[in-house]
């Protein structure tokens, strides 16, 4: 029996056998081929090529719905780079011109195009490179008519140097129970979708491709990080202990699908679902939730040629809608740019710092005749039920304005064609720059309730990329200077009576909601999954008393002070 430790990422345990998957090493020796083979060298790139686009279109159709948000939007940006004009053109090129074999090309391709990024100072830009990889890499097997993903993978663990986010649904569907990564960082996109998919995710653990090998029986606490490698009897018995734990928790929660979220000295805390899916909405109605905080609208603009027209997102979002049955349904606009391209072309894809650049309101500012067809879907949608719009990237007063004076005209217009219309749709504002933050008291009087996404709003207060590895101890919500903000947009919006939630991952960690409570939010919006374990955090605080103890929370002055106090409210 050997013990490896690695870093939890995604609670849960698992008991199986090892399947280890090595670092792919690309070929990389210098291979050229006759004048005379080249035509039939291209074509096997581009049958490889074809069938690695396939693949990841099948995957994406085939698991529609049952995927998070991030895991579509991680399959749509690798199924743009295997269309991407420049990296083909430049892989013939390579093949035509230099007469280098398609495996070789690709190799050369890859490392010109990883010099660019290595060589860029944003750390958004920089964590690109590892999808680079994965779709290379792609190509490359279908190359060698090796499938990229294996089968019989049944009740087995997965050990790799890393694990792309568009993987972890394929790999759960294939009845993997759990991955350890020898690389990897708990803020990850990988991570944050594993915890969402609820497998067991152990990262950054060294040893682990050196120490096991293929069939080695394995335990795996995503919990702890701790590793068993061929466990004895002593080791079987707590994993079973622990597994009828998690069990009895399962059923724990189940109990309190039909039970109010109110804190312990009787205080109605508000718990609404982020969705972006039919099967999303469903979920969210059956579990409780008060209605929809985030309606995500890209996967409309995702993986299509062409743009929705308004009787198709018309029809989206009045279903949604009539799927909450009464509770209200709060619609994101349009949130494309950054991470999230669609291949219409609407979103600019030359931008040198996407992540800063046209993206959220800007875009649709930006693209009139896009915001209008959306925003006029939406208007339909309200005479079906009650609808919020909820404005992303917000950054100015003259961005809410120009959005209200537009649905202005628009409801208008509607109306004189006949259109019924709700006369109360609030506009929302999307708290995720700083500088939003920093002067909500311009504008607040333009909006009817605001969201804060913690996500960006993390990211860019401490310009640390969370799927950057290098600045991976940077990226978190436990930094002083996050939690001061928090604490100064909740403390607005309460003096001037305007709604707050908090949307990003933070309020769906059962372990945040006493912080978040303490600093005075009483309106959490998160993915289903997570909903019945803040329902029972809540149903077990004090409101009145973390109240009382927030000073000391905002007085710490690093990370471990704010880790300390949530132990001992934890503690009791």
């Amino acid at each position: 029996m050997t013990r490896l430790q690695g870093l939890a990422a995604s609670r849960g345990t698992a008991l199986g056998r090892a399947r280890v998957r090595l670092p792919h090493v690309q070929d990389v020796g210098e291979k050229r081929i006759a004048a005379a083979a080249v035509e039939q060298e291209l074509e096997r790139l581009h049958r490889a090529t074809d069938a690695a686009r396939a693949e990841m279109r099948e995957l994406r159709t085939r698991l529609q719905g049952a995927l998070p948000a991030e895991v579509g939007e991680f399959l749509d940006l690798h199924a743009m780079l295997l269309d991407d004009p420049e990296l083909l053109s430049a892989l013939d090129e390579l093949v035509r011109s230099k007469r280098y074999s398609a495996g070789h090309a690709l190799r050369v391709q890859r490392d010109r195009l990883a010099q660019v990024f290595e060589g860029m100072e944003d750390a958004y830009l920089k964590s690109r490179l590892d999808d680079l990889d994965h779709v290379i890499g792609r190509i490359h097997s279908f190359l060698h008519k090796r499938t990229t993903t294996v089968k019989g993978l049944a009740g087995e663990i997965l050990v790799c140097e890393n694990v792309a986010p568009s993987e972890l649904a394929q790999l759960q569907s294939q009845g993997v129970v759990g991955i350890i990564s020898s690389a990897g960082s708990v803020l990850s996109h990988s991570a944050i979708l594993a915890r969402s998919l609820h497998m067991p995710l152990v990262v950054g653990a060294s040893a682990v491709l050196q120490k096991v090998n293929d069939g080695d029986v394995l335990i795996v606490d995503g919990a702890s990080g701790e590793i068993v490698l061929d466990p004895g009897p002593a080791d079987l018995r707590q994993y079973r202990a622990r597994q009828r734990e998690l069990a009895r928790e399962q059923r724990e929660l189940g109990r309190l699908r039909g039970k109010p979220t109110r804190t312990v000295d009787g205080v109605e805390i508000t718990l609404l679902a982020n969705a972006e899916s039919a099967e999303d909405v469903t979920q969210a109605h059956a579990l409780g939730a008060r209605g929809l905080g985030l309606y995500r609208t890209e996967f409309l603009f995702l993986q299509r040629n062409q743009l929705p027209n308004e009787d198709e997102q018309f029809r989206i979002y009045r279903d949604t809608v009539l799927g909450m049955s009464g509770r209200p349904v709060t619609i994101r606009t349009l949130d494309l740019g950054a991470d999230k391209a669609d291949r219409t072309g609407l979103v600019m894809g030359s931008e040198e710092n996407p992540a800063l650049g046209l993206r959220g309101v800007r875009l649709s500012l930006a693209k009139p005749k896009v915001s209008d067809t959306q925003l006029r879907a939406i208007l339909r949608a309200s005479g079906y039920g009650p609808i919020r719009i909820l404005i992303p990237m917000l950054t100015t007063r003259e961005e809410i304005m120009a959005v209200r004076r537009r649905l202005s005209r628009l409801a208008a217009l509607l109306r004189n064609e006949g259109h019924e219309i709700s006369d109360t749709i609030q506009v929302g504002a999307m708290i995720e720059v700083p500088a939003a933050a920093f002067a909500l008291d311009t504008f607040i009087d333009q909006v009817d309730f605001l969201s804060i996404g913690t996500n960006d709003l993390v990211q860019y207060l401490l310009a640390a990329d969370r799927n950057n590895e290098a600045v991976s101890e940077l990226y978190s919500p436990l930094h002083p200077a996050v939690l001061r903000l928090l604490a100064h947009v909740i403390d607005t919006a309460r003096r001037n009576d305007t709604p707050v939630a908090v949307c990003g991952e933070i309020a769906g960690d059962a372990r945040m909601t006493a912080l978040l409570l303490a600093l005075g939010l009483t309106e959490f919006s998160l993915h289903p999954g997570t909903l019945l374990e803040v329902r029972r955090a809540i149903r077990g605080l004090d409101l009145t008393a973390l109240r009382a103890q927030a000073p000391q929370l905002l007085a710490a002055r690093d990370r471990r002070g704010i880790e300390r106090w949530i132990s001992a409210t934890a503690q009791g």
